[in-house]
This record gives structure tokens, sequence and C-alpha cells, in this order.
């Protein structure tokens, strides 16, 4: 994996200099299959197909604790706002973790994420246009 590449598409999300499908597609370039977002631990992993691994930070200050139950009508709102609006990846951030998701993994071949909550839950969105 190109670790340049991933760590510059990492602080263009986090900077909100690009958006997703163009972020996604430099993570594709970079040999990236896979990428856990934590925001128990803060940080983002990033796999390859091949089993290499790179961990980047998530440095925002002053977020919410995840809540404890899970909202899939709110992060469903949260997703279709940044989807529809290009909201910064912070906002995102925030009302994600206040609808109680933990983290996600979005799969980048099967474009599509799922997120999860700290009770289990989960929910899982198609990129746009993509289809089950």
């Amino acid at each position: 994996m190109n670790t340049d590449i991933i760590t510059s598409a990492a602080k263009s999300t986090l900077a909100g200099d690009m958006p997703f499908p163009q972020i996604v597609a430099q993570l594709i370039e970079a040999g990236v299959e896979f990428y856990h977002v934590d925001y128990l631990a803060l940080q983002k992993t990033f796999y390859s197909g091949a089993g290499a691994v790179v961990t980047t930070p998530i440095p925002y200050e002053n977020l919410p604790a995840v809540a404890a139950d899970f909202d899939t009508l709110s992060l469903r709102a949260n997703i279709l706002d940044s989807q529809q609006n290009n909201q910064p990846y912070r906002d995102f951030s925030i009302r994600a973790m206040q609808a109680g998701a933990q983290g996600y993994f979005a799969f980048l071949r099967g474009q599509r994420v799922t997120y999860f909550g700290r009770q289990g839950d989960q929910h899982t969105e198609w990129f746009p246009g993509a289809k089950p």
C-alpha cells in the first residue's frame, strides 16, 4: 500500500478538502481494500487485501461520547446530509457518535459502509449509485 497517498487522503477527509468519491478513488489507487473508523480510539485503520495495515489518527477535539443506543434514523439522515450537502467530516462524525455509531467499516470494493453500535447494532449503507 502507498502510505503517502493514504495519509494524504486521511488528512483531506479530516480537513474537508475533497469529496468522498475522490477520497475513495485515491484509497483504491493506494491499494486499500477497506478501512475501519474507530470513534472510541479516534483512529482510522486502512487494510489491503494482502494484509498490509496503515493507521492514522482522528485528532478532533471535544467530540461527544458515543451514545449508548443506536439510532438508525438519525444515522441515515446524517449520511444523506453528507451525500447531498457535503457536510464536513467533523460534523458527520459528531452526528454519527450522537446516533450511537462507535465506528464503521468502509468496504471500497464492496461499495458499502457498515456502521455499528455499542450493543452490536449495525446498519449497512451502499455507496451512492451502488446496488446490493
